[in-house]
C-alpha cells in the first residue's frame, strides 16, 4: 500500500510539471505544444530565463551561462546594478548551487547607466588645455572690467601673470629644448577688506575655465595639530577638478587671509598656526609632489591617496594685512630730520594709497618669513574704494546689486529707479562702515525692506523711485501709479 501511495505522489508531481510546461508554452504562443522542453537541439526550442522563467519569445535572445542554463538581458542588467550596492560574496551565495563563477567580461554587455555617465564625464574632463584656449592679457583685463570696478593696476598685473603662467606650462617639447626654464608667477595680493581680492580670483577662474580652490589660511596648522594640514589646500583643488589629477595640476589655488599666518610676536609657545604654516607652504608654492586623500572629509579618513604635482599650479595669496600701513609709514619716516627741508612726521598719515608703497622689507617686519616672500615674486596692492568707485560698483558691473533688485521688482511688473542722490548717499554710508563693497548690500537691504514688502500688495503701482531722503530715513520713495506720469504717494519707512 505504501508503494502504491508513493507511486501516486510521483505521478502527481509529474503531472504538475507537465501542466506547468503546457501553461508556459500557451503563454509564449508556441505552436508545437507536444515539443519536449528538454530537447535543446530542436529547431523550435525556446530557452527560459533561470531568474524570471520567461521564454525567449518575450525577453529576446538570452545568454548562455555555464551549467546549460540561460539568463535574459533584463535580469543580467539588474544583476549588474545589484553588484554596485551588494557584497560580491553575498551576490554569489544567492546564485543556484549548480552555477559556478561566471565571466561577465565576455558577455558583451555595456556598463550600467551610472557608469556611462562617469565615462562621459571623464571624457569631457580629458580635454586638454592648449595655449589657444588662454586669452591674451588685454582680453583678460577687458573681461575683468565687466565685473570689477577700478583696480586697474591689479587687473593688469593679474592678466599678465596668468597669461605668462599658462604659456609656461603649455610649452611644447620642442620649445623646451633650449634649456631655459620659466619660473612660476605666484602672486600676493594686498588690499583692504571689501576691495575685491576674492572676487577678482573667482572671475579669473571662471574666465579661464580652470579648477579653482579657495581656502582660508586661518584653519591651517602644522601637521599633527588640530586643524587642516597643509595638504588639504591641494585636496580641495582636486575635489574642484572632480578628482581629475591632470586637470587639477593646471588649476588655481587662492589662499585667503594669508596675513593670519604671520609670525606671532612676543610669544614663548610653539607657533603652530603661524610661522610653522609658512614653512609647510614652501614646498607647495615652489612645486613638489604631494599625496592627498581623494574625497576625504577629514585628514584621518581612510581614503585612497593621489599624487599631485604642484609645479604647474598657480598660487594666489591674498590678505588685508591690518596695521601694515603703520609699518610702511615707520619705514618712510626714517628719512625725516630737522630743518626747513625735512619731511614731516605726519606726511603719510592721510595717504589713502599707502599700501601701494609696500616692499618685501615691510612684509618681513609684519611677520612673513623671507623664504615665503621669495616664493611669491609678484606682489601688488589694491586701491581703497572711493565714493565714486562705490557708486559705479552699485550700478555698472554685470551682476550689480541694483540690477538684482530691479530684476526682483520687474518680476512683479514694477520699475525700480535710483536717483543720483540716493546712490551717493548709499556710498557715503558704506565708507563710514569701513568694510568696502561688502557694506553696500547691508545698507540696501535696510531701506529696501519696506519697498519689497509693500509693493506686491498693490497692483496699481508701476514705478518706484528711491530718493536720497528715503536712504537717509528723512522721507519716503516716490511712487508712480500705472498710467500716471507724475509721482504719486510715498511709502513711509
Amino acid at each position: 500500500m505504501a508503494a502504491d501511495k508513493d507511486k501516486d505522489i510521483i505521478d502527481g508531481d509529474f503531472r504538475e510539471v507537465e501542466d506547468s510546461a503546457e501553461q508556459n508554452q500557451e503563454e509564449s504562443g508556441s505552436e508545437n505544444v507536444n515539443q519536449n522542453p528538454g530537447d535543446a537541439d530542436h529547431p523550435d526550442h525556446e530557452h527560459y530565463c533561470m531568474m524570471c522563467h520567461r521564454p525567449e519569445s518575450k525577453t529576446g535572445k538570452q545568454i548562455e551561462i555555464p551549467g546549460g542554463m540561460y539568463i535574459c538581458t533584463d535580469c543580467m542588467q539588474k544583476g549588474f546594478e545589484a553588484m554596485q550596492n551588494t557584497n560580491m560574496n553575498e551576490m554569489i551565495s544567492r546564485l543556484p548551487p549548480n552555477i559556478g563563477m561566471i565571466d561577465l567580461s565576455g558577455l558583451g554587455f555595456g556598463m550600467p547607466a551610472q557608469d556611462h555617465k562617469k565615462k562621459e564625464k571623464h571624457e569631457k574632463q580629458a580635454k586638454k588645455l592648449t595655449l589657444k584656449d588662454v586669452p591674451k592679457p588685454h582680453v583678460i583685463k577687458e573681461k575683468l572690467d565687466e565685473y570689477v570696478i577700478g583696480q586697474e593696476h591689479a587687473k593688469k598685473v593679474m592678466s599678465v601673470a596668468v597669461y605668462n603662467h599658462y604659456k609656461r606650462i603649455l610649452q611644447t617639447p620642442e620649445q623646451m629644448q633650449d634649456g631655459t626654464e620659466i619660473e612660476k608667477s605666484n602672486m600676493l595680493m594686498i588690499g583692504p577688506t571689501g576691495s575685491g581680492k576674492t572676487y577678482l580670483v573667482q572671475t579669473l577662474a571662471k574666465l579661464l575655465d580652470v579648477p579653482l580652490a579657495i581656502t582660508d589660511a586661518t584653519s591651517l596648522t602644522e601637521a599633527g595639530y588640530i586643524g587642516d594640514d597643509i595638504e588639504s589646500v591641494v585636496s580641495k583643488l582636486l575635489a574642484a577638478a572632480d578628482n581629475d589629477v591632470e586637470r587639477a595640476q593646471h588649476g588655481i589655488i587662492f589662499i585667503d587671509e594669508i596675513d593670519k599666518i604671520a609670525k606671532k610676536k612676543n610669544t614663548s609657545q610653539r607657533d603652530v598656526s603661524g610661522e610653522a604654516v609658512q614653512q609647510g607652504l614652501l614646498k607647495l608654492l615652489e612645486g613638489s609632489e604631494v599625496e592627498v586623500p581623494v574625497g576625504a572629509t577629514s585628514k584621518n579618513a581612510m581614503a585612497p591617496l593621489e599624487t599631485v604635482d604642484t609645479r604647474n599650479i598657480l598660487f594666489i595669496c591674498g590678505g588685508a594685512f591690518p596695521d601694515l600701513e603703520n609699518v610702511i609709514r615707520e619705514r618712510l619716516n626714517r628719512t625725516s630730520s630737522m630743518g626747513f627741508q625735512a619731511e614731516l612726521k605726519d606726511r603719510y598719515d592721510e595717504d589713502p594709497d599707502i599700501l601701494q608703497k609696500v616692499t618685501n622689507e615691510d612684509l618681513r617686519a609684519f611677520g612673513m618669513i623671507p623664504e615665503f616672500i621669495g616664493r611669491l615674486p609678484i606682489v601688488f596692492s589694491l586701491e581703497s574704494l572711493t565714493e565714486d568707485m562705490l557708486v559705479k560698483i552699485l550700478k555698472e558691473p554685470r551682476n550689480a546689486i541694483l540690477k538684482q533688485y530691479q530684476k526682483l521688482l520687474a518680476l512683479d511688473e514694477v520699475k525700480l529707479v535710483f536717483d543720483d542722490g540716493a546712490l551717493h548717499a548709499i556710498a557715503k554710508k558704506a565708507l563710514e562702515k569701513d568694510t568696502g563693497a561688502r557694506a553696500l548690500r547691508a545698507i540696501i537691504e535696510d531701506f529696501m525692506l519696506d519697498i519689497m514688502y509693500e509693493i506686491p500688495r498693490d497692483d496699481n503701482i508701476g514705478e518706484v523711485i528711491v530718493t536720497k531722503e528715503y536712504v537717509e530715513h528723512t522721507g519716503g520713495p516716490k511712487i508712480i501709479l500705472r498710467g500716471q506720469e507724475v509721482p504719486g504717494t510715498e511709502i513711509q519707512s
